[in-house]
């Protein structure tokens, strides 16, 4: 496949870019809390130089939607619509949590998963993923903010074996509470890295999901009076 797409995610403490060049992909991770505005270039601007590609020479341009940090997550959206406007790329937006689902599959081999980012404030951001036979995942409509306790009542409703991925788990490692009918496994993810962006990416690409710089919007979860609080807006 002749597509080219760079992929950039700030929506957590990590920063990390991935490019997808004509089947071949090259991947850049660091941890960098606080330092998203200083490093997030600087990573495009290296993955470009390795590939000996301008931005004008790719097809999109993908980025962390959320939900994460309301900074990390402004940031990737910010810097995101100021490269697709100068190179008139179309942009993809791609979920976190989605991102975290497809770590733990090229990690593990996990087809089911539960991820879980704590989101501060006594809560974290849920979503429960599946992946099909055709390597499409699906559950982007369970995604929420939701208080740990209050997931107690969704492991009964849950049965099987699923990978767990995020921060989530690591503050809360009793989130589901004790089931007998659900096992879990560490699904090798912690944070969504920007490689892990790129299939889901290139299925968006492939089905004509896109979006103008104009319109990427990012995903919070949490109700609209805490975006609308937000300068600017």
């Amino acid at each position: 496949m002749s597509t080219r797409i760079l992929a950039i995610d700030t929506a957590t403490e990590a920063c990390s870019v991935a490019l997808y060049n004509q089947g071949e992909t090259l991947a850049h991770f660091e941890l960098c809390a606080r330092e998203h505005t200083q490093r997030i270039l600087p990573l495009v601007q290296q993955i470009l130089a390795e590939a000996g590609l301008s931005l004008k020479q790719l097809d999109a341009l993908a980025f962390g939607r959320g939900p994460g940090s309301f900074t990390g997550v402004r940031i990737g959206i910010g810097i995101a619509q100021g490269l697709s406007l100068g190179a008139e790329l179309p942009l993809l937006p791609v979920s976190t949590l989605q991102t975290m689902a497809q770590g733990a599959y090229r990690q593990t081999g996990a087809d089911r998963v539960l991820a879980a980012i704590d989101a501060r404030m006594g809560e974290v951001y849920w979503g429960e993923f599946t992946r099909d036979v055709q390597g499409v995942w699906h559950g982007e409509n369970t995604e929420k903010v939701i208080k740990p306790e209050q997931l107690l009542a969704r492991a009964g409703e849950l049965t099987g074996r699923f990978a767990t991925v995020g921060t989530g788990w690591e503050a809360y490692p009793d989130l589901l509470g004790e089931s007998p009918v659900v096992e879990l496994f560490d699904g090798k993810m912690l944070l969504p890295q920007a490689e892990d962006m790129l299939p889901l990416a290139l299925r968006l690409w492939e089905n004509g999901v896109r979006v103008n710089p104009q319109d990427a919007e990012p995903t919070y979860l949490r109700n609209e009076v805490t975006w609308k609080k937000l300068p600017g807006r």
